[in-house]
Order: structure tokens, then sequence, then C-alpha cells
């Protein structure tokens, strides 16, 4: 096995969980975590040998992604950060995985917003001397940092993903 190939597709899990943790503490997705998954994306589609078709088809699905969720950030559905995100997980899920990955989440997004509503009913007595992340999280008309969801989504699907079967073929 090529260290670097494996290298390479950790990346989309890696920084999947940054973006989870750091919208999780902050309540923002920084540009750069988008960004380097797109960048990243061509050198680990390179390296395991995917073919121009597929590739393009994955640009496609993301610029897709991209364009839906411009559309919900601009109706205060989700976060711009959470957008961007999404999209640059589509790209490297592809038209194989993001069916998967939208579907999953949803479903991690409704258990998380279920719990975090459980958790701010109950938590208030609790909170004294918590970090300030955690009260933010905790207030009970707060929002709700969705790149948690979009996080769990993306580990959920990638295997669906073409870069992941690519791999195994090759």
């Amino acid at each position: 096995m090529d260290t670097i190939t494996l290298i390479l597709l950790g990346v989309m899990p890696a920084l999947a969980i940054v973006a989870g943790l750091k919208d999780l503490t902050s309540m923002k997705i920084p540009n750069w975590i988008s960004g380097l998954l797109v960048l990243a994306f061509f050198p680990a589609a390179l390296a395991v040998g995917l073919d121009p078709v597929t590739v393009a088809a994955n640009v496609g699905v993301a610029a897709l992604a991209l364009v839906i969720g411009a559309g919900m950030f601009a109706l205060r559905w989700i976060g711009g950060g959470d957008a961007k995100l999404m999209a640059a997980t589509c790209l490297w899920l592809g038209a194989a995985g993001s069916g998967m990955f939208l579907l999953w989440t949803g479903v991690m997004g409704g258990l998380f917003c279920l719990v975090l509503l459980f958790a701010r009913f109950h938590s208030r007595p609790y909170l004294l001397g918590a970090p300030g992340w955690v009260v933010q999280l905790m207030e009970p008309r707060g929002d709700i940092p969705y790149g948690v969801a979009i996080a769990a989504g993306a580990l959920m699907a990638y295997p669906a993903s073409p870069l992941l079967a690519a791999f195994i073929a090759g």
C-alpha cells in the first residue's frame, strides 16, 4: 500500500472531524477546511487513478451542492460554512455517495438536534464553571451547529466514495 495514497484518502475524514468539532465549539466552520477539502481531492483522485469522467462528475455534483447550499443559506436554513462544507464533501463522494451522505446527514442532524434540545432543557443547573463554548451551545434558543451532523454524515457515507472504490479495485 502506498503511504501517500492512504494519507490523501485520510484527508476527507480528518477534515470532516475537524469541521464538526470547530462548529461545535465556535459555531463556525472556517473556510480553510472546505478549501483544503477541495484542494486535496484532486491529488487523491490522481493517486487512486480515478478516471477523468468520474472526476468531472464529482465536480458537477459538488457544484450542484454548492448552488443548493447557497439557496439554503439565502433562506437562512443553514450557515455559509455548512453550505461550503457540504459542497466540498460532495466533491469527495460524487454521485455514488452524495445521496447516502445527505441521508445520513439528515438522520444524524435530527438525532443531534433531539439530544441537544434535551440537554439544553436539562443542563442549566450544571453549567456553572463550564467552558464558554458549552454555555453558548446550551443556550435554550441558540443556534444548532449543523456541521456536527454534516461531519457524521460524511464519515458514514465515505465508504461509498468513488475514491475508495478505485483504491480498493486498484
